[in-house]
């Protein structure tokens, strides 16, 4: 819309220096905006108020031709995203190298991933064999290394069994990986981390600390009795929390 054909208020238009007064702010912004038109709404008017002797044009109702409409915003509902195209063998196995390039999978692990890529089932079951007879996968391998970060960090045999079991070791890896742990070096881990949740519990009443290492200690995975020794040996209670 040209310039000249809108009628400068200083009220409207932002002609002279910015100031305070957030009206000057205000002018026409293209032709959806509210200030455009407005001389053909007013000449409309005008010409109502003429042919029918009305009142003055500011109170004459707006034509709703007279407004350009407005869009209105249609937000798309929330689907299922677009399914791209299926890996074929030579897809899903430079996908499975990239996957193994940043951290191990267990065999069953990398073979859910590769369907949730696009694979179909049995081209993520070729190419999860073929890797796993190449040396690339090796859950017994990948369960030693879990036990042993994970004891590190104080959990219990029973934690880290269901750990591995989730992840889709088999049960024979898992054992042979849990039986390396010690009876002793288990009591030990324990105890160090009984030391620490002690630590936290000095604002609990006396009466609730039994208690509560007991359920922390069994979180974390250790079995009962090695549960029982400890409550015994720090706070001398049974895994019951009586003395």
């Amino acid at each position: 819309m040209p310039a000249e054909a809108v009628p400068r208020r200083r009220h409207l238009l932002r002609d002279g220096p910015r100031g305070g007064d957030q009206r000057r702010r205000l002018r026409p912004q293209g032709s959806r905006h509210l200030l455009d038109r407005r001389d053909d709404v007013r000449g409309r008017a005008e010409e109502g108020r003429d042919g029918a002797g009305r009142g003055p044009a500011r109170h004459q109702p707006l034509r709703q031709e007279a407004i350009a409409p407005r869009r209105s915003r249609s937000r798309r509902s929330p689907g299922p995203r677009d399914a791209g195209p299926a890996l074929d063998e030579r897809r899903a196995r430079l996908v499975a190298g990239d996957l193994l390039s940043r951290r191990p999978w267990t065999r069953a692990e990398l073979a859910r991933r590769l369907v949730r890529r696009g694979a179909p089932a049995d081209v993520a079951e070729r190419v999860v064999a073929d890797l796993e007879a190449r040396g690339y996968l090796d859950d017994a391998a990948f369960a030693r290394r879990w036990v042993e970060i994970r004891l590190a960090r104080g959990y219990g045999p029973a934690r880290l069994r269901a750990e591995l079991r989730a992840r889709g070791v088999a049960a024979a890896p898992v054992d042979q990986a849990l039986a390396a742990i010690e009876t002793e070096a288990a009591v030990e881990r324990a105890r160090a981390v009984a030391r620490r949740r002690l630590a936290a519990l000095r604002s609990a009443p006396p009466e609730r600390r039994a208690g509560r290492l007991r359920d922390h200690l069994l979180r974390r995975g250790y079995p009962a009795p090695i549960v029982a020794r400890i409550l015994r040996e720090m706070l001398g209670v049974d895994a019951a929390g009586e003395e």
